[in-house]
């Protein structure tokens, strides 16, 4: 976990909450979710000034969203844009200092009070010329004044890009925002049309394609509202809340305390889109009871991390860059959910079999009655967040109001938690909540609006067009070569860049000429997300790992190696809905209810062989025969698994037939096995 900025170790922004007396009824911190940035603790007036920018941008997102004409008039689009990013980026100087030893010193808040002011400036001086921007063309031929300006705010975004998202992630985009200068001297394929450098920052600026283009679009359209939901959730006990349902589910199965850490950290994606957070916030809980009931160190980190990796992916409220993702493919936010569903489930499953067979085969038993909550009592005092969920999932599906959905739900969440008297909060508290939403919508605004850059750059020079035909040229017109470029580069992008910052700069570059392939729009999208994913938990990056170490007390890389394993379903799924949209559940109803069906047969073999323990038949290790065996299942499974089909050259029914035999021979073989072993 991160010291917040400027600390000693002894006041981090978590444990400084810790510390605080704490009013009566009021969620304590160590229920809360954890934030993954470390944060200045500001001094009591910038909080103030903090908390106001944070509320107005709550403002004009409502007054946008739901038409109020709070100003006598609908402010244009690029205008609301420029407003939004006055009152969210400059909180990025504020909340988080150049580097965490500067956070005490007067200095460098003063300085970093003047960047605040300079953004907050040159910000609306743009937004005052909202309609000549458009009207003139300026994104063409800017007058001087926006030339400088836009210099002034390339530098401060990119600063800001580099507080929040790190070094990795600032140094690509500040070098591809750069090509347009270049772009005529390269070489073929990444030959484009020259601009000057002060013609390029100005386009940065005032172009819809840049940093002001879908990303921040995505952002004053959608993604807010869900992040202030998520936060409201997370001050309200939402995390106690799933942790205890979790708990109270499966805390007395086999391996039950790892299976909590599954469920759990599924369900606090709903509150973080963070990685590192799932794995903070839930994992102080469940590593020590897994350990507790017999799981080593390693696998107890292992469990976590891949389960709070999946969080991101897992509907109804995945991470912010599914909303950004609906931008990208004019689609409603629903239409993605409803397709992550099935990967999303057959990643779960897959893990949730390999914890049983591995309590299974070690005799590992789950948590005593006593160690664990009432169901019945932790949903007669959680209703509150049920009902809320129920609504919020109402509203986007049933009435396609992705937009405002969250906003209602937030407002029911606040209002009945104020009556209630459990989780009422105080003053102190709801200025917390500000705070906290401030610091979560700053940190999301730097990275959209400086990956924006990478679209600016890409469209100016005509290189987005251009690429597509060159990969797929590269290819030899083979989806699956495609496929596995596209694989290894979200890999790599994955390490150095968030997960949104990396799908933004994949589905530039390397969707369309995927999509040129053949393969389904959505399915390449979805990709695109999960393989950007998987260097979470993947050597030698492995963040989630990393975070996971101090809390089971062993080595990154022994907890990388189990979630290599307990993981493999990340690494295949994204390769069979690719080339079968069917487990995104497009195509004809009985295909997808087929495939569907052996995903899950599948699935659960090859976690059967991965943890050398299969349901009816036992260990799959000690002897030869148990070895073939053990490998006959694992091919099987994936044989089953891998849906048939589209520009699969095999049938789903004749890779199930195969898949099943496989497993059947197995299956035969460890009884025979067995029998052997009960007449010697």
């Amino acid at each position: 976990m991160q010291k917040a900025a400027g600390t000693d170790g002894a006041d981090t922004g978590v444990r400084a909450e810790t510390e605080s007396a704490l009013t009566a009824g009021e969620i304590s911190p160590a229920d809360r979710m954890v934030e993954e940035l470390a944060y200045r603790i500001l001094p009591v007036w910038l909080q103030a000034a903090f908390g106001t920018l944070t509320l107005a941008a709550m403002v004009l997102v409502l007054n946008q969203q739901f038409n109020l004409h709070l100003f006598g008039f609908t402010l244009v689009e690029n205008r609301y844009l420029f407003l939004l990013a006055v009152a969210t980026l400059p909180l990025v100087f504020l909340a988080y200092p150049w580097h965490p030893r500067a956070a005490r010193s007067p200095l460098w808040l003063g300085i970093d009070i003047v960047l605040c002011l300079a953004t907050m400036a040159a910000l609306f001086w743009f937004s005052w010329k909202a309609e000549a921007i458009l009207g003139e063309g300026w994104e063409f031929s800017a007058p001087i004044m926006a030339k400088i300006l836009g210099a002034v705010l390339w530098v401060l975004i990119l600063e800001a890009l580099r507080r929040t998202g790190g070094t990795a992630i600032f140094i690509i985009v500040t070098i591809v925002s750069l090509y347009p200068v270049i772009a005529g001297k390269l070489p073929s394929p990444l030959n484009g049309i020259d601009q000057p450098l002060s013609d390029t920052l100005a386009y940065h600026i005032v172009s819809a394609e840049s940093a002001f283009g879908i990303p921040m679009r995505a952002f004053g359209e959608i993604v807010i509202g869900f992040i202030v939901f998520g936060v409201a959730l997370n001050h309200t006990g939402g995390g106690k809340f799933f942790n205890d349902v979790a708990f109270a589910l499966v805390g007395r199965w086999r391996g039950g305390a790892a299976q909590v850490g599954v469920i759990s950290s599924a369900l606090q994606g709903s509150i973080s889109g963070s990685v590192i957070s799932n794995v903070i916030s839930s994992g102080v809980v469940t590593i020590p009871a897994m350990k507790r009931t017999g799981f080593r160190a390693d696998y107890a980190g292992g469990v976590e991390a891949v389960a709070s990796t999946g969080a991101v992916l897992m509907p109804p409220v995945m991470g912010s860059t599914a909303f950004v993702m609906a931008s990208f493919l004019g689609i409603s936010y629903s239409e993605i959910a409803l397709a992550a569903a099935v990967p999303a489930l057959l990643f779960y499953f897959g893990l949730a079999m390999q914890i049983d067979a591995y309590a299974a085969r070690l005799g590992l038993r789950g948590m005593a009655k006593e160690e664990l909550p009432s169901l019945k009592q932790t949903l007669k005092d959680g209703w509150l967040y049920i009902f809320v969920f129920a609504v919020l999932v109402y509203l986007m599906i049933n009435e396609q109001q992705e937009a405002v959905a969250p906003f209602i739900a937030t407002g029911l969440l606040l209002a009945i938690n104020q009556i209630l008297p459990k989780n009422r909060l105080s003053w102190k508290s709801f200025v917390d909540l500000v705070l906290a939403t401030g610091r979560a919508l700053a940190e999301l605004v730097a990275i959209l609006a400086g990956v924006g850059f990478i679209i600016g750059a890409f469209s100016v020079t005509g290189l987005a067009g251009t690429l597509a035909n060159d990969l797929v040229y590269l290819a030899g017109d083979r989806p699956i070569v495609l496929l596995l470029m596209g694989a290894i580069t979200s890999f790599i992008f994955g390490m150095g860049m968030t997960v949104t910052a990396c799908y933004i700069f994949l589905a530039i570059v390397l969707a369309p000429p995927l999509i040129k392939a053949g393969l389904d729009p959505l399915a390449v999208h979805l990709f695109i997300m999960y393989w950007g994913m998987i260097s979470f938990i993947t050597p030698p990056v492995a963040l989630a790992t990393f975070a996971a170490a101090p809390l089971a007390r062993t080595s990154p890389f022994k907890i990388g190696f189990q979630a290599v394993r307990l993981g493999a379903v990340i690494y295949i799924v994204p390769f069979f809905f690719a080339l079968n949209p069917a487990l995104i559940l497009k195509g004809e109803p009985t295909e997808v209810v087929s495939v569907i069906v052996t995903a899950f047969i599948g699935v659960g073999l090859i976690a059967a062989s991965i943890q050398g323990w299969l349901i009816g038949a036992g260990r799959l290790d000690g002897s030869p025969l148990r070895l073939l065996a053990r490998i006959m299942l694992a091919i099987g499974g994936f044989a089953l698994a891998a849906p048939g089909g589209n520009l699969i050259p095999v049938s789903n029914t004749t890779l199930a037939v195969i898949g099943a035999s496989l497993a059947l021979g197995a299956f035969l073989l460890l009884k025979l096995g067995k029998q052997e072993t009960l007449a010697a």
